[in-house]
């Protein structure tokens, strides 16, 4: 009876020993299941961050190239006001010496063909008709330079403007050449690169392939 009753307690104690172990491997299981859950959760919530960084960072990178977009495509808007509004100036200049010298060659022609046109009468005075024929003459011959002069300011003007266009036109030509160019690109011109000679020649290269050589303060 005291054995059965020893061996009792003994039963009892291991289970109680047992079920502490077993109680303790559980919250230790539990703790570390909890943790990793932990650690999960902590690296999912940085990747989260990251990737939310990534997002409006690259937004930001958008916005400054859009803005420097503008601002590059105002600035080759504005250059191009300013070359039209110059080689109107350069024009207007032109057109207008080209009337002056006409007028003072007008001048001289007309003084030179009096004197040659006067005709004396008998008396040795100056024989007024014919005069007056050479006025008429010089007159005529004046207006008709004054008009081809004008004609072929404007003709020029227009050509040149033209041509400047056609040769601005981007090519598998112009984009060839443009790599092989050896010279430092200093700037734009009407939208297309230009480049400084080493002896100190500014040009483009054209739809063709070709160097087009600039005025110094065109660009």
């Amino acid at each position: 009876m005291k054995k059965l009753i020893l061996l009792c307690f003994v039963f009892v104690f291991t289970n109680t020993i047992f079920a502490q172990e077993v109680a303790e491997k559980t919250t230790k299981a539990k703790a570390k299941t909890e943790k990793a859950v932990a650690a999960k959760k902590e690296k999912a919530d940085k990747l989260k961050e990251e990737k939310a960084k990534a997002k409006k960072d690259a937004a930001k990178e958008a916005k400054k190239a859009e803005k420097d977009a503008k601002a590059k495509t105002s600035k080759t808007t504005k250059d191009a006001e300013e070359k039209v509004a110059k080689t109107e100036k350069k024009v207007k200049a032109t057109k207008e010496k080209a009337v002056k010298d006409v007028d003072a060659k007008v001048s001289k022609t007309k003084k030179e063909t009096e004197e040659k046109a006067t005709k004396l009468k008998k008396d040795g005075t100056v024989d007024k008709r014919f005069k007056g024929d050479a006025t008429k003459e010089v007159k005529a011959k004046a207006t008709k330079e004054v008009g081809e002069k004008t004609a072929k300011v404007k003709t020029k003007v227009k050509k040149t403007a033209a041509e400047e266009k056609e040769d601005m036109k981007e090519t598998a030509a112009s984009k060839a050449a443009e790599k092989k160019v050896a010279d430092k690109a200093t700037g734009m011109y009407n939208g297309k690169k230009v480049f400084t000679g080493p002896k100190g020649g500014k040009y483009y290269i054209n739809k063709n392939g070709n160097k087009t050589y600039i005025d110094r303060d065109a660009n």
